[in-house]
């Protein structure tokens, strides 16, 4: 065919720039300069700030952990500010510190990183909020109080740069949190686990990784958080986390340059001069692109000439693409008779809906939503609703957090609501689903509660594909059902509503599609079980508290994003914990991008 002066067919390019100079900064200078060979002025950007110190008992929580991808790089110098890890905590004078911010400062855009915040110490220092969350201080022996780890990501940003710390209880401190799980709560928990960046930078060893000791975790991961002290001493969370201590021992400090949290100690250590890990130092890893623009293939003079006409090189065609996005669940509440926490919210159009048209030769930004913790240990508090996922122009929105036996605890609404308390002094309705409102809709309210003893049942969390039920005397109301797809080419059921709990009767069945269970506190206490991960199934309700059963919510587990094209689609995902796959027959040959974290579809 005539195709402007080359014979043969013209083939589909592949274009992409090669990898240059890869530089890492473990200490802050005025002045990182560019690269002669980065023409681009583009590069991957690695930022890692300090970890929190660990506390008295609680466990410090990361690093905030950043990677931006093709982040435009000036040709003049630009300053690098690494964070240093937080100060553990002293029995009985120092106390414990955050970790500070690492900041890489391009004028235009730069990307900061949050110190990890310091672990609780019992009657003295408050855990802190950070790039991820420091686990709750111990107080005592004895089932109550509790405190609550601190939150992760803040301030906010999207992918979260990391988690919230475990709860504390008694001589227990709770784990700080990683890049990418929420610490452990209580003694004997591991800090949240960190994250791994060797999609991006490559697989350990490389010059350019910090060294690691074997307890630490592999070389490619970072942010790992502090385990907390107690009775049972916490491992540290995979990536730098430094591990808690039991009796009189001294707490592990979190790695250089990994911005793993400090380890806790416990909480009745008698012995003054007892020390809680230090956190760790961050880092910033800048791999460049060198000016070398790779596009094989065959190219026509007529596209040659209109593509540098309009300033580009290697626009590829449009095609259509289905969907699946869903949200991460929302916590059940905790203490008694706690509503069951709502599924994330369901969209797709997969099969037979509108399908989304993506541009080839372009990198889509992809959020996958964390599923909400359970409410306590604190009696008597709702739980968190789950966080939304995002694709191109599609928003789930995260389940509403369950409710709890207070005036103020009110299941909360969502993609689908949470469900309501069993007690009278709390709200007895279940909450809205479909909120903010999409058509089709992308879930349902949750159940209500029944007041009347002995069972004080709760309702079920709302479900994509029913409601929560309403409890009963008989029981805590079953969490709404979830939808099935089989988008991925297998037939999954996503987002299952947490059952509610019920004080002197069986707690209410997770619903289909990774919805958790209710627990209960009479006869036998029962825990509430958390939402399937990568389903968006809400968490179950508490069923009691101290003296009688476990008071914690379960946590909503998260979302989940997949794309699915025609089988000549180009796709590249990042980071390499998700996944591309090609169906066999009869489903064509078509290609699917699975997000089970949040990251980069590049077409």
């Amino acid at each position: 065919m005539a195709n402007g002066g080359i014979i043969g067919p013209v083939n589909d390019p592949a274009r992409g720039y090669q990898d240059g100079t890869v530089t890492s900064i473990t200490a802050s200078t005025p002045a990182f300069n560019r690269s002669p060979t980065n023409t681009a002025g583009l590069a991957n950007v690695l930022v890692v700030a300090g970890g929190g110190g660990g506390g008295h008992a609680g466990g410090g929580g990361a690093g905030g952990y950043r990677i931006i991808s093709c982040h435009p790089i000036p040709a003049s110098a630009v300053p690098v500010t690494i964070g240093a890890g937080g100060v553990g905590r002293v029995f009985p004078s120092t106390q414990p510190t955050s970790g500070s911010n690492s900041v890489f400062g391009t004028a235009s855009s730069p990307i900061t990183s949050t110190g990890g915040g310091r672990g609780g110490s019992a009657a003295v220092t408050e855990k802190a909020t950070g790039g991820s969350g420091g686990g709750g201080q111990g107080t005592s022996y004895g089932p109550a109080p509790f405190n609550a780890g601190a939150a992760g990501n803040t301030p906010p940003v999207s992918p979260p740069q990391g988690f919230a710390g475990g709860s504390g209880c008694g001589p227990n401190g709770g784990a700080g949190g990683g890049a990418t799980a929420v610490g452990t709560s209580g003694g004997g928990g591991s800090g949240g686990a960190g994250a791994d960046a060797s999609p991006i930078f490559g697989v350990a060893p490389q010059p350019f990784y910090p060294a690691m000791p074997a307890p630490f975790g592999p070389g490619s991961t970072f942010s790992g958080g502090g385990g907390g002290g107690g009775d049972t001493a916490g491992t540290g969370g995979s990536g730098g986390g430094g591990a808690g201590a039991s009796g009189n021992n001294t707490g592990t400090s979190g790695e250089t340059n990994r911005g793993g949290g400090g380890g806790g100690i416990r909480i009745l250590c008698g012995t003054p001069g007892t020390t809680a890990g230090a956190g760790g130092s961050g880092i910033v890893i800048v791999q460049e692109k060198n000016g070398n623009y790779v596009a094989s293939g065959v190219w026509s003079l007529q596209c040659q000439y209109n593509y540098k006409k309009q300033g580009t090189w290697t626009p590829s065609a449009p095609f259509d693409v289905d969907y699946l996005v869903v949200a991460g669940g929302g916590g059940g509440g905790s203490n008694n008779s706690a509503g069951g926490g709502g599924a994330g919210g369901y969209r797709t159009s997969f099969p037979g809906g509108t399908k989304l048209t993506l541009s080839g030769g372009t990198s889509f930004p992809v959020t996958v939503g964390a599923g909400g913790t359970g409410g306590g240990p604190a009696p008597n508090t709702q739980g968190t609703s789950g966080s939304d996922s995002i694709f191109s122009t599609i928003t789930s929105t995260g389940g509403g957090g369950g409710g709890a036996r207070t005036p103020t605890g009110a299941a909360k609404t969502g993609g689908s609501g949470g469900g309501a308390n069993g007690e009278n002094n709390g709200s007895l309705t279940g909450a809205a689903g479909n909120t903010p409102p999409v058509s089709p809709p992308q879930g349902n309210p949750g159940g209500n509660g029944v007041a009347p003893g002995p069972s004080y049942g709760a309702g079920g969390g709302g479900g994509a594909g029913g409601a929560g039920s309403n409890a009963d005397p008989g029981s805590g109301g079953a969490g709404g059902s979830g939808s099935p797809n089989s988008i991925s080419g297998s037939a999954v059921t996503y987002a299952g509503g947490g059952g509610g709990a019920a004080q002197q009767a069986s707690g209410g069945s997770g619903g289909s599609g990774g919805g958790g269970a209710g627990g209960r506190d009479q006869p036998t206490p029962v825990n509430a079980t958390p939402g399937t991960v990568n389903t968006g199934g809400g968490g179950g309700g508490a069923g009691g508290g101290p003296p009688g059963g476990p008071v914690d919510g379960g946590s909503g587990g998260s979302g989940v994003v997949i794309i699915r094209a025609p089988g000549n689609a180009t796709f590249g995902v990042a980071p390499g914990t998700n996944t591309v796959s090609t169906l066999p027959a009869p489903a064509g040959g078509c290609k699917v991008a699975t997000f089970t974290v949040s990251g980069t579809l590049t077409t």
